[in-house]
């Protein structure tokens, strides 16, 4: 049952609504203090304002030449990064340090510090205060404190703050454990998953089954039936080099051409209808990466290496970004494209490119690292069989999966409501 104040009135605050009666409505800007002490930080250590809060410099934050141009940021401030395309990224700092000067650091006045961070990470709070900024486009809209200090807040007694404040501390936990529990769940089924692959793929369905040393150490023993052969002997390789000049602004709404990038191809299935559209002078300038149905896309570049998928029904004429290889069967060859991409995601051959991968900042695969993989090869009814059984088993899988992914999404939406609605005074926590 949830209970209610026993009365409320209008707040005039159209992102609040009503509140209850004995609540009080002020300027943010009476509530704060804004601290705009600049400092080292050689004196004071940079700490990184994310979504998930404040916390020491993060290794893949952008570094500025600016060390000594920074914000203080003192145990206890409330800190917001202005900028819309950083949406979100605020919170209560535990930390003493120092911060880049986009971001508005808040010192709490009349405001019990725990509550502050509560009702500023709310989602109806943060649309309100990116909508009383300014800027020329969206993502580089920002709101300062000169804006910022004009908005209204609803606000109950600091002891009521403090109830409501620990109230949410003590549920969010809850949730957040619970959320953690499941996902836990969905890291054991995709280890399962990852395991019904790699055995399926390089042991067979036959556990009675000879094995033969494969001459591979990645890859270990293989039925002694199966052949080996190296990448370059069985498949083309090709990938696209650079972008020969191409420009964001280049890309079109009214064209048959797309062309795929990482995110496209990093789910189950291609996400065909989320592709940019190029020119035909661009799509014919590298007939050498015009995709075909069956062809195997295998990621090379950046964070996502190793991700592969295999291109099915194409619905328009396509190619790819130089962050990924081409994988073309050479017609002779007798093994199946689907039973390739299968191979590329199990863990013998993800860990071999973990070993192989150059590049001391962003990882990335050469064509010749590829070339030279050795792909097993079973007899091809074999290969179906194996085919048929794993998109049997991933299946359920991943059914189970996406159970608990609806699941988890229905908790962080009840989190996102309890916020808000504990922090507008919707509920009595107190």
């Amino acid at each position: 049952m949830i209970n209610k104040y026993d009365a409320y009135k209008d707040s005039g605050i159209d992102w609040v609504g009503k509140i209850p009666a004995h609540w009080n409505v002020l300027k943010l800007g009476g509530i704060f203090e804004q601290r705009n002490q600049k400092v080292s930080d050689k004196d004071y250590p940079a700490l990184s304002v994310t979504k998930n809060g404040i916390v020491p410099q993060l290794d893949n934050a952008a570094k500025t030449k600016d060390g000594d141009n920074r914000k203080l940021v003192l145990k206890g401030d409330f800190v917001i990064n202005s900028r819309s395309d950083r949406k979100g990224s605020s919170g209560l700092s535990s930390l003493d340090g120092s911060v880049s000067l986009i971001n508005i650091v808040l010192k709490p006045r009349k405001i019990e510090p725990k509550f502050s961070h509560h009702l500023m990470k709310c989602n109806a709070f943060i649309e309100e205060y990116y909508r009383v900024g300014r800027g020329i486009v969206a993502d580089l809209w920002t709101t300062r404190f000169e804006e910022m200090k004009t908005m209204n807040l609803a606000l109950p007694s600091v002891k009521e703050q403090r109830q409501i404040a620990d109230f949410l501390d003590q549920r969010l936990v809850e949730i957040d454990q619970a959320i953690a529990i499941k996902e836990q769940q969905i890291a054991l089924l995709n280890e399962r998953k990852q395991i019904v692959i790699q055995k399926a793929v390089t042991q067979g369905l036959n556990p009675n089954v000879a094995l033969k040393d494969s001459g591979v150490e990645w890859i270990g023993e293989i039925p002694e039936h199966w052949i080996t052969k190296k990448f370059k002997y069985a498949m083309s390789i090709k990938a696209r080099l650079g972008w020969k000049g191409l420009k964001a602004d280049e890309y079109v709404d009214n064209s048959e051409y797309g062309f795929l990038s990482t995110p496209n191809i990093k789910h189950q299935n291609i996400k065909y209808d989320e592709c940019y559209f190029i020119t035909q002078r661009r799509y014919e300038e590298s007939p050498e990466i015009m995709l075909e149905d069956g062809d195997i896309l295998l990621v090379k570049d950046g964070s996502t290496l190793g991700i592969s998928n295999i291109v099915k029904n194409l619905p328009f004429k396509c190619t790819v970004n130089s962050s990924i290889a081409v994988l073309r069967k050479f017609q002779k060859e007798q093994y199946l494209p689907s039973f390739l991409n299968y191979y590329l995601k199990t863990s013998s051959i993800q860990n071999h490119i973990k070993l192989v991968k150059d590049g001391m900042g962003v990882p990335h695969l050469f064509q010749s690292d590829i070339k030279n993989f050795v792909l097993i090869i079973p007899p091809i009814i074999e290969q179906e069989q194996i085919i048929e059984f794993i998109e049997y088993e991933v299946e359920k899988i991943d059914a189970g999966i996406s159970l608990i992914e609806d699941q988890i999404q229905k908790m962080k939406e009840y989190k996102t409501t309890l916020i808000n609605d504990a922090v507008t005074g919707k509920i009595k926590v107190a």
